[in-house]
């Protein structure tokens, strides 16, 4: 079966790589263009070293790059992580079509940060579906899932590295494997359980030291490592990374302002939320480099009763 593999970054690559050592037949790669100076993408580099053709359109609603496409004779399209809007035209050429990957169980959390909302909505379990990709975002019929549970200190690191991107490639290969013997299902999305949630960026990750510490807590590791939760301190942004919450037996009792740094060590700060404080292992001041946060705080030289705000 003549395979086209689309995609971009390590997960693109880990893919690639694991079709290739079994023994796949891959016809061509597609990868996302990189931005002007930087460096090759990954899956690129991979890809060349397998001596395989790259193709990096910068769109695929040019009839050109859709003939080109065509001229492969590819079987599937194994699209793993891929950003760009691919129309239906294109994922319908190969002979049995196109499978995506996409970390949540559709038709929940649809949208391109779906790892950083489960975290940071409070979501006991997270997963991936491998799906025939339609015109829709994130729409079409599910071919195969995986679950696996959101602890209470996974991160968005932890889930994704650690569990979601090694399953996605095998779910992959199992899609794969599916679709050659002729037995992949396409199991209609339902429409009345679906939820759409928009890029985390920075605006949706500032720290409200006023909230519970249970929001400041999902909000912090839902956020690490990208965008990166944060504070201020003298107008400046402080990213928070590593934080451990401290609940209150009784709110009424603690002392100190919100977002008032109460505690430093040689390793940490300790600052205070509504029901609770957080003591801070690991942060970035601006224009810096992640570090301890006590190193930070004895080289920030700060003043009694400093506050975040």
């Amino acid at each position: 079966m003549r395979i086209v593999v689309h995609g971009q970054q390590a997960f693109g690559k880990a893919v690639l790589e694991a079709l290739l050592k079994r023994g796949d037949e891959v016809v061509a790669v597609y990868v996302a263009p990189e931005k002007e100076g930087a460096k090759a993408d990954p899956l690129k580099e991979a890809a060349l070293a397998a001596g395989l053709k790259v193709l990096q359109p910068d769109s695929y609603k040019k009839p050109e790059v859709l003939e080109e496409f065509k001229a492969l004779k590819p079987d599937l399209q194994v699209m793993a992580f891929v950003t760009l809007f691919v129309p239906e035209e294109f994922l319908n050429a190969p002979t049995h079509g196109s499978i995506q990957y996409h970390p949540s169980l559709l038709p929940a959390y649809r949208g391109a940060s779906a790892i950083n909302w489960q975290i940071i909505k409070g979501e006991k379990e997270a997963g991936l579906s491998i799906f025939w990709p339609d015109n829709g975002l994130d729409t079409g019929d599910i071919l195969t899932t995986r679950k696996t549970p959101i602890g209470p200190t996974d991160t968005l690191g932890t889930v994704y590295f650690d569990r979601l991107f090694p399953m996605g490639v095998e779910a992959m290969l199992e899609g794969v494997d599916l679709v050659k013997a002729g037995k992949a299902p396409k199991i209609k999305q339902d429409e009345s359980k679906a939820t759409y949630e928009g890029m985390c960026k920075a605006d949706n990750a500032k720290i409200d030291w006023g909230k519970p510490w249970e929001q400041i807590d999902r909000l912090i590791r839902g956020c690490n490592p990208a965008p990166g939760a944060w504070t201020v301190l003298d107008g400046k942004t402080i990213k928070i990374f590593d934080a451990k919450p401290l609940p209150a037996k009784d709110p009424k009792g603690i002392a100190g302002k919100l977002g008032e740094i109460v505690a430093q060590d040689a390793d940490s700060i300790t600052v205070v939320c509504a029901d609770g404080r957080f003591k801070i292992t690991r942060l970035q001041p601006p224009d810096g480099k992640k570090m301890s946060a006590g190193e930070w705080a004895a080289s920030a030289n700060l003043a009694p009763k400093t506050r975040f705000s």
